[in-house]
């Protein structure tokens, strides 16, 4: 099968050469990689945005060995704010329309990621015919901001779910939101996604740490939405612990990082700024040697739409603690493989920890479920067939208009 997968923000290449990639970025590279491993020809396009022109490569390995990128020329050759993006979308489905409809290769399905790939993506859609499978990665409807931006941005999102063939929701917290959005529940199919299980072991380095002072380790962005600042109050709780935070700037720069200076002023306020650690952001090849340095990885997220973090840390042989939002509930079995808490609760989350860091029985337990559960349930390879299953049922429709 011919796949199109359109990320145009988010190029697979950050998530398998650096530490700037987030969640879509390394989702796109991982599920094209699968998707191409299974025998199935994958392209992924994405806005260039690198000086020089644009050329079409590989996301690992040689040419004709996996999944290809292909920059598409629009905007400015260099990386610019997302709320400028909307403005290229109609010049980005020409482009992919046109470039289906005369060139050599044309797909039989795209898979749109991210809502303003799915507007790219419909555009080509009704130059070829060709059907659109789309997941929204994040909701308008999530987000803080009540300004004009956001309601145009769900106006969009409502749209697309009536619009596309196929919406493939991450978890069932989402389906929720998109039925409420109105998005009929008919055209929603829920298909999470998986783990690099051969990066991600219980098996390997590990990172240093601080000689008898138990580790919590949380991985995320450094906003208030990724609940860190619930991590630093809840560490009151267990003045033993170290709490190290990876994410956000590089190593080098993230000591003059506004949200990091304010979450170092945080934990001087609750005096556990000697116990506190911003790593910045590490190489995908890295982060695996974190994990598994930590006793116990905390996701506090206060809206996560899924989060790999704590299938990551599941997949290291880690018990989790995580927040009961979005894709949490479904991948953290509670009492099982980890422990939920309600989110914005620093007091319940902080009981949590102290409980599980007390009990090392429960968290080794925890962590032998949790494997288990990741290498039955999460593997990439899983994804990529129930949604090849997709891809072919809606392979024979024609756009909607």
């Amino acid at each position: 099968m011919r796949i199109a997968l359109i990320s145009e923000h988010a190029n697979p290449l950050a998530a398998t050469g650096g530490s700037g990639a987030g969640g879509q970025h390394v989702h796109v590279a991982e599920l094209s990689a699968a998707l191409a491993d299974d025998g199935h020809e994958v392209r992924v396009y994405t806005r260039h945005d690198a000086p020089g022109p644009p050329t079409t490569g590989p996301v690992g390995g040689p040419v004709g060995d996996g999944p290809v990128v292909v920059p598409v020329p629009v905007g400015p050759p260099h990386p610019t704010a997302r709320g400028d993006l909307p403005a290229y979308l109609p010049e980005f489905g020409a482009w992919l329309g046109d470039r289906w409809r005369d060139g050599a290769w044309r797909p039989d399905v795209v898979h749109a990621h991210f809502w303003t790939s799915g507007v790219a993506a419909l555009t080509a859609s009704r130059r070829t015919g060709v059907p659109v499978v789309l997941t929204y990665h994040a909701l308008g409807v999530a987000l803080r901001d009540r300004g004009t931006g956001r309601q145009r941005r769900i106006g969009y999102e409502r749209a697309l779910g009536h619009g596309v063939h196929r919406v493939v929701a991450q978890c069932q917290q989402e389906v929720g939101d998109l039925i409420r959005m109105g998005v009929p529940r008919g055209r929603i199919s829920v298909v999470p996604p998986g783990v690099d299980q051969r990066r991600f072991t219980p098996d390997g380095p590990r990172a240093a740490r601080h000689a008898g002072r138990p580790r919590i380790l949380t991985v995320g962005r450094l906003t208030e939405q990724q609940g860190m600042t619930d991590v630093i109050r809840a560490m009151r709780a267990v003045p033993e612990a170290e709490c190290v935070v990876v994410g956000g700037p590089a190593d080098a720069t993230v000591a003059d990082d506004p949200s990091a200076r304010e979450l170092r002023s945080l934990a001087e306020a609750c005096g556990v700024a000697g116990r506190l650690r911003l790593v910045g952001a590490v190489s995908r090849d890295e982060l695996p040697a974190w994990y598994r340095s930590a006793d116990l990885v905390v996701a506090a997220a206060r809206q996560e739409p899924f989060g790999l973090p704590p299938l990551e840390a599941m997949a290291c042989g880690v018990p989790v603690v995580g927040t009961a939002v979005g894709g949490h509930p479904d991948t953290i079995v509670d009492g099982l493989t980890g422990d939920l808490v309600p989110p914005r609760d620093p007091v319940a989350l902080g009981a949590a920890i102290r409980r599980l860091l007390r009990d090392p029985t429960t968290r080794f337990t925890y962590a032998t479920a949790a494997l288990d559960r990741v290498r039955s349930a999460y593997p990439w390879q899983r994804s990529a067939e129930q949604l090849v299953d997709i891809y072919a049922t809606v392979g024979g429709l024609r756009a909607v208009a």
